[in-house]
């Protein structure tokens, strides 16, 4: 669901960019309230992981269309709305900047629909609450669909509301929602299911993990270092092999708006749209997850590799560089 720069005015583009400024420094000043340096591993290992499978798309059967995981819900669960959202900036940051996934004058926008409803609805009003008394599989279960398909939907609807504030004629506002609610429901469903699964493994392992669930009655089978351990070898597994066979079918939003426009590339024209597209021309060394001007599939595995390695540098530097953490802890 990265939108494109094409999608977008520059007011709209500078509005986005200002409510998710806004949203990741209240970000900032609550995980320094709560400075749990603890989550400084936790915020790199799974931003590595969620970057990876982002690189999946799955087929949605009898559509023609394809789907990947978003990531916010499942950041959320594990590090708060807070953490987990500074860490989807991290991820969609590395994934414009150095594959030019998803438009620079746009990041604003895939920022708010793929992160802020993940983390701080998914979190707080669907997680939180049905955790209140305590964790089991079938709340995870319950929680990882109900705010997938939720905040994806939310997500989706973001995405029409910002190419009809920014006048794209090509994708009329009712035709376009009615498309793009549909798929991302069916996209949603798929990766509420993944996220459950991700979540109920660590439940078994080492239950303290989960954002906000009390675990005292629940014994750990796995140290804190094997679990980040075991979910750092499926990152590398995940980006580096399983990403050669995603889907090739374009994902929901490509989909709905070849549906609605007959084409999932629209035209731009103007000072901000080229300066933007300059920019990503210079910092994506992997455009498109490949090699520059190659096919090799060496340059997907590669990309998948390579990205993870980045996110995890980039999470963890940030949480050091800008003092998101103030005590070093010990972990067993």
């Amino acid at each position: 669901m990265h939108m494109a720069d094409a999608l977008i005015v520059p007011t709209v583009a500078a509005t986005m960019y200002a409510c998710s400024t806004v949203a990741g420094g209240y970000s900032v000043r609550k995980v320094r309230l709560e400075n749990e340096p603890k989550k400084i591993p936790v915020m790199g290992v799974m931003g590595a992981f969620v970057f990876a499978t982002q690189m999946i798309n799955f087929t949605i059967p009898g559509t023609g269309s394809s789907g990947h995981l978003c990531g916010g819900m499942l950041l959320s669960a594990l590090l708060g709305p807070y953490a987990g959202f500074l860490t989807m900036i991290g991820v969609l940051l590395i994934q414009c900047l150095l594959f030019a996934d998803g438009g620079l004058l746009a990041l604003g926008c895939n920022v708010w629909n793929m992160a802020f409803y993940g983390c701080f609805i998914g979190a707080l009003f669907i997680w939180k609450p049905i955790m209140k008394h305590g964790a089991s599989k079938k709340k995870i279960i319950a929680a990882s669909v109900l705010g997938c398909v939720l905040t994806l939907q939310l997500g989706a609807f973001s995405v029409t509301l910002e190419t009809l504030a920014s006048g794209i004629t090509e994708l009329p506002f009712f035709t376009f929602v009615a498309t793009m609610q549909p798929i991302h429901l069916a996209i949603g469903l798929v990766e509420g299911l993944i996220t459950a699964a991700v979540l109920c493994f660590v439940y078994e392992v080492r239950p303290e993990l989960l954002w906000g669930v009390e675990t005292e009655e629940k014994k750990e089978r796995f140290s804190f270092k094997k679990t980040l351990a075991v979910l750092g070898i499926l990152t590398v597994l995940i980006g580096g092999g399983l990403s050669l066979f995603a889907s090739a079918n374009p994902d929901g939003l490509e989909w709905s708006m070849e549906k609605v426009a007959g084409t999932a590339e629209l035209e731009a024209k103007g000072n901000a749209y080229e300066k933007a597209a300059q920019i990503q021309e210079k910092t994506a060394l992997l455009p498109d997850y490949a090699f520059k001007n190659s096919e090799s599939v060496a340059g997907t595995s590669f990309s998948g590799i390579v990205g993870a390695a980045v996110v995890v540098a980039v999470c963890v530097g940030c949480c050091y560089l800008f003092k998101f953490f103030k005590k070093n802890v010990s972990h067993e």
